[in-house]
């Protein structure tokens, strides 16, 4: 650490498995996805990643969760509207939402097995919940990469967490980042945050903080708080980009705003990071952090 400086604390959990695409880019909430406190495989274990904490931090400390299982969100559905004709699909989707997995087993296998990407992405859900069927990672990766292979981002972004972690495949850090890429080029928030990740860890791909950054502005630019604070404080020590408080201060502010109460340690952390910052600038510096902040807008 620098003499005479606080640290200043970094977000670094990839994000969760997803389960809609009730939003294009995947519905990010403050910190990725929102955790289903339905859900059967919910449990999740949280590792500290000291070597890349090290490494990347200076004095600037970071936090890696990796995530063993987080499933969350609803399951992908269409966005109808009017006077839509439901048909095998939805039907599927109304019995999944009742807790009806049987009924929605039978009418999204036939389909997933033509070819329904859609479908497909819901029953590897489905399996890698225990929903209506064994709980089974390894089917679960069977589908998703079969809707993934038809570009259906949310698949990329499981095919590429399941890679990661090692969960229904071996663990394979060069796969998660292309699938990750994948999705993040599709205008996928977390794939985007996440890929930022192995760039600044070099997992998978080169170690490389200026495509960290470009990963991290992307995700941070629609609202991702975790990409927010993880851009902020590459702002902060001028890592891969170059160094400006004005901006720390401003991403590091609107993450404070968007990580949920119930998220106390990383709450804390953005708040924390904002008022180190701030004890670093000058009363017009100040001002104009807090007007951008103001002004600033989701893309």
């Amino acid at each position: 650490c620098v003499p005479g400086k606080k640290a200043v604390g970094v977000i670094s959990r990839p994000s969760k498995i997803i389960r809609s695409e009730s939003c294009p880019n995947g519905c990010p909430s403050p910190m990725g996805f929102i955790k289903d406190n339905q859900s059967n495989g919910g449990d999740w274990k949280q590792e500290r990643d000291a070597s890349a904490q090290k490494r990347l931090s200076g004095e600037l400390g970071i936090m890696d969760i990796m995530l063993k299982r987080i499933l969350a969100g609803v399951v992908l559905s269409l966005m109808l509207t009017g006077a839509a004709a439901a048909g095998p699909f939805e039907e599927g989707v109304a019995a999944y939402q009742r807790g009806d997995y049987a009924t929605a087993l039978r009418l999204w296998r036939p389909l997933a097995e033509q070819g329904s990407a859609r479908a497909q992405y819901n029953l590897g859900i489905m399996y890698a919940e225990g929903e209506g069927v064994p709980q089974d990672d390894a089917e679960a990766v069977k589908w998703f990469r079969l809707a993934a292979e038809q570009d259906l981002a949310a698949a990329q972004f499981n095919l590429g967490q399941m890679y990661r972690i090692g969960q229904g495949a071996p663990q394979d850090y060069a796969q998660a980042a292309k699938w990750y890429r994948l999705a993040a080029k599709q205008g996928h928030a977390a794939a985007q945050y996440n890929l930022g990740l192995m760039y600044a860890k070099g997992e998978g791909v080169p170690q490389d903080d200026a495509q960290a950054a470009k990963w991290y502005r992307l995700a941070a630019e629609q609202g991702h708080a975790g990409g927010q604070l993880n851009l902020g404080a590459m702002y902060a020590k001028g890592q891969g980009v170059p160094q400006d408080y004005v901006l720390a201060h401003m991403w590091f502010n609107l993450a404070a705003t968007r990580v949920p109460a119930s998220e106390t340690k990383d709450r804390d952390m953005a708040v924390k990071n904002r008022d180190i910052i701030a004890s670093r600038m000058t009363p017009v510096q100040l001002a104009e952090a807090q007007r951008l902040a103001r002004a600033w807008k989701p893309k």
